[in-house]
Order: C-alpha cells, then sequence, then structure tokens
C-alpha cells in the first residue's frame, strides 16, 4: 500500500514564488499579494486568489500557470485554484520585492499613500524623478497607466492605485 505524502504549506508557497504575472514576468503571484490563502489535506492543494482587477484578462493564465506549477511536484495529488472577490485586492498587498521588481520591469508601483483628496503620484521607473506627468490613464492593461518623465523624458507605465481607503 502507497503511504500518503503530506504537503506542506511551506513548499507550496515556495512554488508560488516561480509563478509570474504572464503580462510582468519579473514579478511573482505572491509578491503582487494575490495569494489570499493555501490548504493542504494530505496531497491536495487549495490556493486562494485575489485578482488584481475584475476584468483581467489573464486570470484564467494565471491560474492554468499556477495548477502547472503545484502539479510538477511529484508529492502533490489535486490541485484546485478559485478566485474571490472579498477581501478585494488592495495594490498595498505588492511585497517591497514587487516593488523592485516592478521598477526593474520599467512599471512604477503603484503609491504607498495617497493624498486627502484622493489623488496619487508616483515616481519615475527609470531615473526615480518626481517630476512626471500623466500621458494617458489607460495603459495598455486596465491596471496600469501611461505617464511621461520630464527629468530623463522616457515614457513609462504605472500601476494604478487599487485600496480600500479611496
Amino acid at each position: 500500500m502507497t503511504k500518503l505524502v503530506e504537503v506542506s504549506t511551506e513548499l507550496v508557497y515556495q512554488v508560488l514564488m516561480n509563478v509570474k504575472d504572464p503580462e510582468i514576468d519579473s514579478v511573482s503571484i505572491i509578491d503582487l499579494g494575490m495569494v489570499e490563502e493555501v490548504t493542504t489535506q494530505g496531497n491536495n492543494v487549495k490556493v486562494v486568489l485575489l485578482p488584481t482587477f475584475l476584468g483581467c484578462p489573464a486570470l484564467e493564465i494565471i491560474k492554468l500557470n499556477t495548477m502547472n506549477a503545484l502539479k510538477k511536484l511529484p508529492e502533490v495529488g489535486n490541485v484546485e485554484v478559485d478566485f474571490v472577490f472579498h477581501p478585494p485586492w488592495t495594490s498595498d498587498r505588492i511585497t517591497e520585492k514587487g516593488h523592485v521588481n516592478l521598477r526593474k520591469f520599467g512599471i512604477a508601483p503603484p503609491p504607498r499613500h495617497f493624498e486627502e483628496d484622493g489623488s496619487w503620484h508616483v515616481d519615475c521607473a527609470y531615473c526615480g524623478s518626481t517630476y512626471v506627468t500623466m500621458d494617458n490613464i489607460f495603459g495598455p492593461t486596465a491596471c496600469r497607466s501611461i505617464l511621461y518623465c520630464k527629468s530623463c523624458k522616457n515614457v513609462f507605465e504605472a500601476m494604478k492605485p487599487v485600496s480600500t481607503l479611496m
């Protein structure tokens, strides 16, 4: 009789550190703060994810990539990946490593603090200058905007802040 191997949640989290956002391959779903819960029962794994944006076209790809990464572990049996919308994901969930890797990709991370009027400001993803202007609130995806740095003359993207405080 084959002995059932217990899968540790620590191992699952290690694997999830290698599951990248399909649009921003320098940032894992862990560093984006998408992983809400991981549970294991014997060799079965359940991962609960928070979508960064409701209309994100990459959700099914993220789900499939998460399942495939976990199924590569020989000790893993069934894998279930679900998206939940409560609590809502906010940009405050992005880790410090996530902020660093967004900048490496050329995307300014969302600000951690907002002005009293709800406005927000990001620094240039390339040179760190505060002398930037919003070129277009609509970027290549729903979660990003286009900005222009007047210091280094680069156009760059910024993640839009999503917060329950706004």
